[in-house]
Formats: C-alpha cells, sequence, structure tokens
C-alpha cells in the first residue's frame, strides 16, 4: 500500500470501464441478496448470491490489471463495494440467527474503524491509501467464512463441512483482518512523513 502519486496518469481517471461497471453491479447486488436471505424458503439462494457477489471482487481486480484499466475510481470503489457487501451480509444473518452477534461485531467494528479513519486522512491529508493484498485474502476468507458458516446454520447440506470450512476461514481472515488495519495504520504514518511503506 502506499500513497497517492502527486500526479496521476491521464488514464487512472476513467470512471467508465468493465472494473468499475462490475464494483457497481456488486453494490446494486447487495439489496437483491439481503433480500432474499430475510425471506424465508431462499436463503440458499441468497447465500449462493452472496458468494457470486463476493466472487466478482477478484474477477474485476484482475480485469483491470489484465486490461490497463485500473483508476483512481476503482481503487475507491472496488473496497467500498467490499465493506457494503460485507456488513450488509454480517447484519442481515445476524438478524436471522444464522451467524454469530460476537462474530459479527469483531469484523464490522474493525471495518468502521477502517472507514472512518481513511475519510479523516482523506478528508484532513489529502492521502488515499490504498488496499493491501493481506486485507484482500482477508476479505475473500471472511466472504468465504460467512456464507459457509450461514449455510451450516441453516441446516443446508453438506451442513457439517460447511460449518467446518466456515470458522476455518472465519478465524483465519479475522487474525489477517486485524493485521492488515495495523499495516494500514504503519501506511498512514509513514505517508504523512512522506515515506514509502513496502506492499505485502
Amino acid at each position: 500500500m502506499s500513497e497517492t502519486p502527486e500526479r496521476a496518469e491521464p488514464s487512472l481517471d476513467r470512471i467508465a470501464t468493465i472494473p468499475n461497471l462490475l464494483s457497481l453491479i456488486r453494490i446494486l447486488l447487495i439489496p437483491v441478496f439481503v433480500a432474499l436471505l430475510l425471506h424465508p424458503g431462499t436463503e440458499q439462494a441468497g447465500l449462493v448470491l452472496l458468494g457470486v457477489t463476493a466472487a466478482t471482487d477478484w474477477v474485476d481486480g484482475f480485469v483491470a490489471r489484465r486490461t490497463g484499466q485500473v483508476s483512481n475510481v476503482g481503487k475507491l470503489l472496488d473496497p467500498v463495494a467490499d465493506r457494503l457487501a460485507l456488513i450488509a451480509a454480517l447484519v442481515t444473518l445476524v438478524v436471522v440467527d444464522a451467524v454469530p452477534l460476537w462474530a459479527a461485531l469483531l469484523v464490522v467494528a474493525r471495518d468502521v474503524a477502517v472507514l472512518i479513519a481513511g475519510a479523516i486522512v482523506l478528508a484532513r491529508y489529502h492521502i488515499r491509501i490504498d488496499v493491501r493484498w493481506i486485507g484482500k485474502i482477508a476479505t475473500f476468507a471472511l466472504m468465504v467464512a460467512i456464507p459457509s458458516i450461514a449455510w451450516a446454520n441453516f441446516g443446508l447440506a453438506p451442513a457439517g463441512l460447511a460449518r467446518v470450512v466456515g470458522w476455518t476461514c472465519y478465524w483465519i481472515g479475522i487474525v489477517l483482518y486485524y493485521v492488515a488495519a495495523l499495516r494500514y495504520a504503519g501506511d498512514v504514518a509513514n505517508a504523512r512523513r512522506g515515506s514509502r511503506s513496502p506492499r505485502v
């Protein structure tokens, strides 16, 4: 993760790109999978759609890099779409008793803290911190964990395997999530001093 360069390339200012469209679609799918999860009898479809929504995170990043469509808008829209989808899924699944409240709070508390800190840093110091790979891996692990735990708690087969996979991924993801938060804090400090920190 690094501080935004002082002079951005013209291509980075593009808005209408395929990766940005995919991120927007992820955001638009949030109310759809929330509605499916809340409606009795459509929980399985909601979890599948949640999984598809999470998978597009890796698709848009891959497309952006392979086609040279990385943009400043995308660097902001992609993590925002991730956070919104993750928080919406957690809140919904806690409401329907498919995910424990404490497990959701560990994720939401970290996300809220990072979002607030990021907004303050951007507004006050005009510094944007790029997403680290450790953060992306943590998010992916949690996006596997949450639907898997809910799948097991909804009693969908194979519930036993889903529970093992879910909680294994959850603990891996939550540890990496907080490690990433500490790395982001270090990046902010380094950026304020005008230095660059190594990416992971």
